[in-house]
């Protein structure tokens, strides 16, 4: 792959420029690339140091084959849409999308080198460990995912995610009375650096992030939401919803209580976190034609929000007319 160095990203070293293009590629794996001397500066190996200059051309090779350890395997896996360029998949809440943090089986990379064939019927841009991954879900958050088949397509889709052309609307159910009926969350969001494993709003270094809200339902202390994604930031939804003080029903890592009460009636875990990624709509990247897809709730989501109102004697005609378009 190719990319040439505008005015706007001179004078970065190298590294931090290849990690801000390859969002799918992490720092570890372009350092790889570029000790291995896969990373040429107009026709030339540079230093991870070199900074960069305007009209530069970087190009990248990614090698295809796979490492040992990463085999397909017959993992149930529904697929909502697919042709020879792209698929798109529903992707269950509990499974992690590519190998990484020690587990390499169990994955959806796996799944999906057994359904379409092995590595030959995936993209392989974003490297061995993560063949037709052109975007993520977290583990807990089931729905909608793009699949790229072919590097051309993967390319394509990479691009339009980052000058956000793709469209991602999700489902969430809240803890909290969120105030008004929509509204657009604009907060920077950026690693936590007290804990790890979750990011945070609270840092004004963090990464330009948007995400806009409406009200679909309301009882009792929660709230059903749509959002639409302008950004697609680690644990964005989740991060936003938090820092209103709403975080997302079963999220304990961002203050969801790890069991709801209605009243005096303690409901049974959710174990998972009420999130779903219901819709994707982006350009055919062969066509240009433009594709729509919709990835049905889940049951263990539509029969938790039914015990839910159930508990809170909320009207049962209103959630079902709420999530009507999300079946």
């Amino acid at each position: 792959m190719k990319f040439i160095v505008t005015s706007e990203d001179a004078a970065q070293r190298l590294d931090v420029f290849l990690v801000s293009q390859l969002p799918l590629l992490s720092r570890s794996r372009i350092k790889a690339l570029m000790d291995e001397g896969r990373v040429q500066v107009d026709g030339s190996v540079r230093k991870a140091s070199h900074h960069v200059e305007t009209g530069e051309v970087i190009t990248v090779e990614v090698p295809e084959e796979l490492p040992p350890g990463v085999e397909a395997e017959a993992i149930p896996l529904e697929v909502l849409y697919e042709d020879q360029d792209v698929a798109v998949v529903n992707k269950s809440a509990g499974m992690i999308v590519h190998p990484g943090s020690g587990i390499t089986s169990g994955t959806m990379v796996a799944a999906l080198l057994h359904r379409f064939g092995g590595v030959a019927g995936l993209s392989t841009v974003g490297g061995p460990l993560r063949p037709g991954i052109v975007h993520r879900l977290d583990k807990e958050t089931s729905g909608a995912i793009v699949i790229a088949r072919t590097d051309e397509a993967h390319r394509k889709l990479v691009e339009d995610f980052r000058d956000r052309r793709v469209e991602k609307t999700y489902v969430a159910l809240l803890h909290g009375k969120i105030k008004g009926d929509k509204g657009s969350i604009a907060l920077p969001v950026a690693r936590d650096l007290r804990r790890r494993s979750r990011m945070t709003a609270r840092r004004r270094e963090g990464r330009e992030a948007r995400t806009d809200w409406r009200a679909r339902l309301r009882f009792d202390a929660f709230v059903l939401v749509e959002a639409d994604l302008h950004t697609g930031r680690t644990h964005q939804i989740r991060v936003h919803f938090s820092a209103l003080g709403c975080p997302v029903v079963g999220d304990t890592l961002y203050g969801a209580p790890r069991q709801e009460r209605v009243g005096s009636e303690l409901l049974v875990p959710l174990d998972r976190n009420f999130l779903h990624a219901a819709r994707v709509s982006f350009a055919h990247p062969r066509t240009n034609r433009r594709i729509e897809v919709r990835a049905p709730m889940p049951p263990e989501l539509t029969g938790y929000l039914t015990v839910l109102g159930r508990a809170a004697k909320a009207d049962p005609a209103l959630i079902d007319a709420a999530l009507k378009e999300f079946l």
